[in-house]
């Protein structure tokens, strides 16, 4: 090849390489731009799942189940009757409870009628010791005549005594009487008062026969099955609530320095894939390491020790609006991007709120109309 056929071919090498090296220069200074303004202000992790509430419910009483009014994947709204109980032992405490009521009652009656009967007692004693002691007051100024014998004085004098010592056992009788009555009514009396309580509770274990849902939410676990004699706390099945839902993300020890409480927080669901995103905000921070608090923690002291980076899980909430829409499950798989060029609201953990977090009310029950109740049975039993 000659001379004036390779100085073309070079130049043109020349122009490629010139070129080559052009765009790996403007490659580098696009990262370099894309880290300082968006990848250096953003901390993503793959490694976030889906977690809820895990209700579980159980009875308060004991009872056989005879009926299950929900299975796993229904949905149940809250105040619902899932699993009811055999009533018939409930109802016959309740009337058990409502007879012993009533029994009280009547005995007090009992008590405070012999209160009055005691009270006449020792004012029949009082006439008594006043008579036989206007007898020996007469005979007494008869005896130095010799107009009556010695022993009629003596009887006279035996008599007052019997008086005064009758007197005084009915004085002491009609003060214990006074004691277990005196400063209170029979209807507020301590032993009717017990008995009303006794009745409310077997009220109320009749009430608690139907087994409610606490929440709205799905049916899962279900463990419970009909004609099982079931004892209180024992876990019947378990209802998740959809609609509380969050995002544990666990990110790696070092990419924690710049996460803050408050900071947006952008969410991918595999499920869903990228088609749908999910915006949530930092809760808080885990109290400590997956490895932390697992039944056999890792034990470091040793020759042979590798250092691992520890991962702790950061808690994302989720927009209710968003989960309506698309709907989630516990444990899928999630991606999490925080943006840590947002300051949030305050350092990564959070203190312990005053409002409780979750709370229900399905579970009162109408304890006035269970008073009106009582109240009836005592006014019943007091009727003359």
């Amino acid at each position: 090849m000659s001379t004036e056929t390779q100085a073309p071919n070079k130049n043109k090498r020349r122009v490629v390489l010139a070129g080559i090296t052009v765009a790996f220069l403007a490659a580098g200074a696009a990262y370099g731009a894309y880290y300082l303004l968006v990848a250096s202000k953003r901390v993503e992790t793959d490694n976030a799942y889906v977690g809820g509430n895990l209700v579980n419910v159980s009875s308060q009483v004991t009872g056989s189940v005879v009926e299950i009014r929900a299975d796993e994947t229904q949905m149940v709204n809250a105040g619902t009757e899932i699993v009811v109980l055999d009533p018939a032992d409930a109802q016959v405490n309740l009337a058990q409870a409502e007879a012993r009521l009533g029994s009280t009652v009547r005995q007090l009656r009992a008590s405070y009628s012999n209160v009055d009967q005691l009270q006449a007692v020792v004012d029949q004693r009082r006439v008594t010791l006043k008579t036989a002691q206007e007898d020996l007051a007469r005979r007494a100024p008869l005896a130095a005549d010799n107009v009556v014998s010695g022993e009629d004085v003596a009887h006279a004098r035996r008599s007052v005594e019997d008086a005064k010592a009758a007197l005084e056992v009915a004085e002491k009788q009609l003060a214990a009487g006074r004691v277990s009555v005196a400063g209170v009514s029979p209807q507020d009396h301590p032993s009717v008062q017990a008995a009303k309580a006794d009745y409310l509770a077997a009220w109320l274990a009749a009430r608690r026969n139907a087994i409610v849902a606490p929440v709205t939410g799905y049916v899962a676990k279900r463990s419970v099955q009909v004609g099982s004699r079931i004892a209180p706390g024992a876990p019947l099945l378990s209802i998740v609530p959809l609609n509380q839902l969050w995002v544990d993300a666990n990110f790696k020890e070092s990419e924690l320095r710049d996460i803050r409480v408050g900071q947006p927080v952008t969410l991918e669901a595999d499920v869903y894939g990228g088609k749908v995103a999910y915006h949530g905000k930092v809760m808080g921070l885990g109290a400590g390491t997956g490895s932390a608090f697992s039944l056999l923690p890792a034990q470091n002291a040793t020759g042979n020790w590798i250092k691992v980076v520890q991962r702790v899980p950061v808690r994302i909430s989720l927009d209710p609006k968003e989960l309506q829409q698309h709907p989630l499950r516990i444990g899928l798989s999630m991606t999490a991007d925080v943006d840590i060029a947002n300051p949030g609201t305050g350092v990564l953990g959070t203190a312990a709120t005053a409002a409780p977090a979750y709370s229900t009310n399905v579970l009162n029950q109408p304890l006035q109309e269970a008073q009106q109740a009582t109240d009836a049975i005592v006014a019943k039993n007091m009727a003359k």
